[in-house]
């Protein structure tokens, strides 16, 4: 079974996906846009499967263009990830 998604992209509106492994499978990542940890938001990871197996990822179908903090718990960063309108941003975690 394959798994699709409709993702909301266009001017100065991205997309993100980030890869993880299967420890992390139903977990929630949250970002911040760079300079404002306060202002989170979330997405679950879920398993994929694809036609080459199954994947793990999270998936932000719309986000504003922008550098973004992608946290590894409440107060530990993990990285940064850019994200650029009109493109599907790839972070791998």
């Amino acid at each position: 079974m394959a798994s699709s998604l409709v993702l909301d992209i266009g001017g100065d509106i991205g997309a993100l996906v980030i890869h993880t492994g299967p420890d992390l499978d139903s977990a929630e990542i949250e970002l911040s846009p760079v300079g404002f940890d306060h202002q989170r938001f979330h997405n679950q990871v879920h398993a994929r499967h694809l036609p080459e197996g199954v994947r793990h990822n999270a998936v932000f179908p719309r986000v504003q263009a922008g550098e973004y903090t992608v946290w590894r718990d409440h107060s530990t960063a993990h990285g940064t990830v850019l994200v650029e309108g009109g493109r599907v941003a790839e972070y791998t975690w």
